[in-house]
């Protein structure tokens, strides 16, 4: 029998990022004894690379903005496949989230007369983006970090225990989730370090483990984006929503080999950086949408106007939502209109003085000065399209962000719904930050309606230490961890990446499940101490699940929408209006079926125009 540890709380929190953190502060808040549990060490997650600000309508820069305007924006970003009531949530939410941080102790760029400034960013129609420079997200986990701290001074002061009720286990990576009866009772995992195993028994778990990304070659995702939540939830028994959306951010670093993929902020677009080819056009005027001609500038005069009349509602086109940006850099790059590393010219230095570009943009000035040897402030960088973020994640209800799977919460990137089929920068910080604390709540009230604890047998936790050793055990031909891994990005890289076709992805269908076989003989070396190559073949078990997911639900949306292009149906389809796919295993694989999103409300309905609504809403749901 293999020795393992344990632990018994209220609620174990899986991921220590913005919606992590929220949550676990909001179950401690509610008394609960809350664990946390991540991946990499406490205030190193993923989260801190979120550069260009928190969305939330203030209206401290525009005061027409407002939490209407805001749902208005999201639903179109989402070009309306959005779970409606997630975007209602996150809109009327947003703000009191951004003004609690700063009762946190978060400090925010002021506007001149001390409020908080809020900054333009694609798709928004109003200024909207709370920043910190261009380093929002290192803020956000540093105010919540310190956060949690104060929470454990408080128990210290009060039981004489610093961690009496709130306690941060680090460098652990959970493997599994315990059930018991269809319930859950835990998760299992082990420390990165040493390889020992440990059980935490509770009746809620919250996963807050974010993207994807690291199943792509090239990513501006961190190591720790293996779609762990995605796959744990599954496993679980939990249904993943929209899985087909990958969002592929317009602007990440190209040169050199080893940054390629690196995230350039929207932010340096948003504060006036334009796009060019290798012609020096300014090409975006080209690529805007019908339904956008309203709202964007379709000439280089009238867009420099708007940056000295921000009131103005015809928005330079580099300010439209990210996957139009995306298509069209790549666009001009297949079309030999690329930079000489196979990206596109952006160019901040011609608006902004290097004094305000170093002030605004102090990150990307030393990123590109350290990495590339650039000095933005005096030349363009050079830029293309990166894997960014996966709209789709756990299906669970709004309110409460309970999957299906009684005592199983979701909050964050690992959520799906609440983007549709595509995200607008600045709504993942906020949206963190709104549905980690549903979650907490949400959790809360599960456990108040619980009347007994639910227990798992000892013979399922020694079996779930038993399959994460499996790799250690290795039959005829063997894997290398690796290699495996490096294929499986190359297969998503070029085959389910950003421009689809329906017979590629069918073939990349049939190499992920030939990986997937192969990968029952990873073989790894040594021992469990401190040995990367078995942390990396638990997590390709993960990622080889979840990138099938995305193929299959890619396969069968025959249309393009928001963050899914498909060469071969280039159009948005009536057919698919208000369908959302749905995958769930069966019989060992993954099955994808359609489900119809639930009406929206009149009130919000009465929002749009009648003629937009008809793009997007089948006829018996019109007002």
């Amino acid at each position: 029998m293999v020795e393992i540890e344990r632990h018994d709380y209220d609620v174990v929190v899986i991921g220590a990022g913005g919606a992590g953190l929220r949550a676990a502060i909001e179950t401690r808040s509610q008394g609960l004894r809350t664990a946390v549990v991540c991946k990499s060490l406490f205030g190193k997650a993923h989260t801190v690379m979120a550069e260009g600000g928190i969305a939330a309508s203030m209206g401290n820069v525009n005061s027409r903005d407002n939490w209407q305007v805001h749902f208005r924006d999201t639903m179109r970003g989402g070009k309306f496949l959005n779970n409606w009531r997630m975007a209602e949530l996150h809109a009327k939410e947003a703000p009191d989230r951004v003004w609690e941080l700063e009762t946190y102790g978060a400090l925010f760029d002021r506007t001149e007369d001390g409020r908080i400034s809020q900054r333009n960013f694609g798709g928004h129609e109003y200024p909207r983006l709370a920043h910190v420079g261009d380093r929002t997200g290192l803020e956000l986990i540093r105010t919540l970090q310190q956060k949690i701290v104060s929470l454990q001074q408080e128990d210290k002061a009060e039981f004489g225990d610093y961690e009496a009720r709130l306690k941060v286990f680090q460098e652990c990576t959970v493997t599994e989730l315990l059930k018991e009866s269809g319930r859950i009772a835990g998760a299992f995992g082990y420390w990165r370090e040493s390889g020992r195993f440990v059980q935490f028994r509770a009746p809620a778990v919250v996963l807050a483990t974010g993207g994807i990304g690291k199943s792509f070659k090239v990513t501006s995702n961190s190591w720790e984006y293996t779609g762990d939540g995605h796959a744990l939830a599954l496993r679980a028994g939990a249904s993943l929503i929209n899985m087909e959306f990958v969002q592929f951010h317009p602007t990440g670093m190209v040169w050199p080999p080893s940054v390629k993929g690196i995230l350039v902020t929207e932010s340096v677009r948003g504060d006036g950086g334009v796009l060019r080819n290798s012609e020096g056009s300014r090409f975006m005027f080209d690529y805007i949408p019908e339904v956008f001609k309203d709202n964007y500038a379709d000439s280089e005069e009238e867009a420099d106007r708007w940056y000295g009349d921000p009131d103005s509602n015809r928005r330079p086109p580099e300010l439209l939502p990210r996957d139009e940006v995306a298509r069209a850099i790549n666009s001009e790059v297949k079309e030999g209109r690329g930079s000489e590393h196979g990206g596109v010219f952006l160019d901040v230095s011609s608006r902004l003085s290097a004094e305000e570009i170093t002030r605004r943009l102090p990150s990307m000035h030393h990123q590109f000065k350290e990495l590339a040897d650039v000095d933005i402030t005096a030349e363009p960088m050079e830029v293309g399209p990166t894997c960014h973020y996966v709209m789709g994640g756990v299906e669970v209800e709004p309110d409460t962000a309970q999957s299906r799977v009684p005592g199983l919460f979701a909050a964050g990137e690992v959520a799906g719904g609440m983007h549709g089929s595509n995200r607008l920068g600045g709504n993942s910080l906020s949206d963190l930050l709104v549905f980690g604390r549903r979650a907490g709540l949400g959790a809360t009230k599960y456990l108040e309606g619980l009347e007994s604890r639910p227990a798992v047998r000892e013979s399922e936790v020694d079996d779930a230490a038993q399959r994460a050793q499996i790799p250690f055990e290795p039959g005829d031909g063997a894997e290398n961890p690796y290699g495996l891994h490096s294929e499986l990005q190359q297969v998503m890289n070029d085959l389910v990446g950003i421009i689809r076709k329906g017979e590629e992805m069918q073939t990349a269908l049939e190499k992920l499940r030939e990986l997937k076989r192969r990968a029952k003989n990873l073989a790894v070396e040594g021992n469990r101490q401190f040995n990367p190559g078995w942390h990396l073949a638990l997590d390709l078990s993960n990622m080889l699940l979840v990138s099938e997911c995305v193929a299959a639900a890619a396969v069968l949306r025959t249309e393009s929408r928001g963050g899914h292009t498909r060469d071969d149906h280039p159009g948005m389809d009536p057919r698919w209006r208000g369908v959302v796919l749905s995958c769930s295993l069966f019989d060992g694989g993954v099955e994808v079926t359609e489900q119809r999103q639930p009406p929206m409300r009149d009130d919000l309905l009465s929002l749009f125009k009648v003629e937009e609504l008809r793009k997007y809403f089948p006829e018996d749901e019109l007002p």
